[in-house]
């Protein structure tokens, strides 16, 4: 019996963080045995998590080899500074007239002192920790994954180390692609640093993975040898879908939502939409499920949306699932910049899964939006879109709802199920070897 290869997993998010960052590897970890691949997993061992899913345990393969390092972070005393640095370690920032100076001087100092960003401090100790361990353990592949893309520096420090290393560096977000990059405050010589480091881990990767096609082929005009592997869902969501009608025709949105991607185009139409029609007031219901940032929840109580508002809060990954397949209609935003049409946003192959009409809004020719034409099953809008396209749009699906007509199961989802995902990744690391 051949023995599984080995392959050591360098990632700061791992359960019981919440939130779409732990699920890339969690599942990838799950499916590679089966592979012929073994994991081993390296996280830190007190780390300062924006969201908890303890649900999310239950996930982690029994019998996986976790080893961990201590990491100091800025964080916890940042937030007792500042409220809204809380959001800030997630990426997310307040914009506009809603920055308030405390707000603009922690997005500075988070920028321009903490390069490429405020997990940084885990590099050295990590690095100097796993010279020792992979001079005692063999393994095959490193695979580091990204935001926090200091944890690439980890990789960059091994490989230098140990040329002879196959490095995988994971992008699940691009460095500085990112739309937030912007808000960032950066002086020139900061700006430089980013770019710089990012130009480091493209030139020295064995390879460099791109959870989309445009963030792939971004990579590779920069220099790296980039593919794409995108996320993807477990055949659990696909048969836990539920057909029945329900009560209230239902638009929902589930994850976290920001202020850089925020339709307003969508609650100015929802309202007038209610202001107008008696009936889909009457039957309508705007669903919230994980962190609703609390000025989009202030802006949309104070329009006619408060009295069909139902804001659930966050949940644990397996009860939002739920939610999703209780949904007529699931939301999904990108940020609205050109630079941003290569991010697919993890949810939305478990929306693909649900069979539910997908609405999306973000930049056009978006890969969200082709994978939403190869697969049918929804509709992308950019953030312009005139209020009576968008209005008819919403109103049609009111009316399938209504007659409870169960559109066409979406195409072509098989090739994004998390096993065939894992069996693409497979197919590099094997032409690695």
């Amino acid at each position: 019996m051949v023995e599984n290869k080995k392959i050591l997993v360098i990632t700061y998010y791992w359960p019981p963080a919440g939130g779409p960052g732990v699920q890339r590897w969690l599942k990838f970890v799950k499916y590679l045995p089966e592979n012929g691949w073994q994991p081993t997993v390296f996280i830190p061992e007190n780390p300062s998590y924006p969201l908890l899913d303890e649900s999310l345990n239950a996930e982690v393969p029994k019998g996986l080899n976790l080893i961990k390092q201590k990491i100091w972070e800025p964080y916890q005393w940042a937030e007792k500074l500042n409220k809204s640095n809380k959001k800030f370690k997630a990426g997310q920032f307040d914009v506009a007239k809603n920055q308030s100076w405390k707000s603009k001087l922690s997005i500075w100092v988070r920028g321009n002192f903490f390069i490429p960003d405020a997990r940084v401090f885990w590099v050295k100790p990590s690095t100097k920790y796993l010279k020792k361990y992979l001079t005692e353990n063999h393994f095959d592949a490193v695979v580091t994954t990204g935001p926090p893309h200091s944890v690439h520096l980890i990789g960059l420090g091994l490989k230098k180390y140990f040329p002879k290393l196959k490095w995988i560096a994971d992008f699940r977000d691009p460095w500085t692609e990112i739309s937030y990059y912007k808000h960032l405050k950066l002086t020139k010589n900061s700006d430089r640093k980013h770019r710089d480091l990012e130009k480091l881990v493209f030139q020295n990767a064995n390879l460099t993975l791109a959870t989309s096609y445009t963030d792939a082929e971004n990579f590779r005009k920069k220099g790296a040898h980039a593919v794409c592997i995108t996320n993807g869902f477990d055949v659990e969501v696909a048969t836990g879908q539920s057909s029945e009608k329900n009560e209230k025709f239902t638009l929902s949105y589930i994850g976290v939502l920001e202020q850089l991607r925020n339709p307003e185009i969508l609650w100015k139409v929802l309202n007038e939409i209610i202001s107008e029609n008696i009936e889909f007031k009457k039957h309508f219901q705007l669903k919230f499920v994980g962190r609703l940032d609390d000025k989009i929840f202030r802006n949309i109580q104070e329009t006619d949306l408060s009295s069909v508002l139902n804001d659930c809060g966050y949940l644990s990954h397996q009860e939002s699932l739920k939610e999703m397949s209780r949904s007529d209609v699931l939301l999904i935003t990108n940020f609205p910049n050109d630079n941003s049409k290569g991010i697919i946003p993890g949810k939305l192959f478990e929306y693909l899964a649900t069979g539910k009409s997908i609405l999306s809004f973000g930049p056009k020719n978006a890969d969200v939006e082709k994978i939403l034409s190869r697969t049918q099953s929804g509709k992308h809008f950019e953030y312009q879109v005139e209020s009576e396209i968008l209005k008819s749009f919403i109103l049609k699906e009111f009316e399938n709802w209504k007659m409870n007509f169960n559109q066409n199961p979406p195409e072509h989802i098989d090739e994004f199920s998390r096993k065939n995902t894992a069996k693409l990744l497979v197919e590099q690391l094997n032409l690695l070897q």
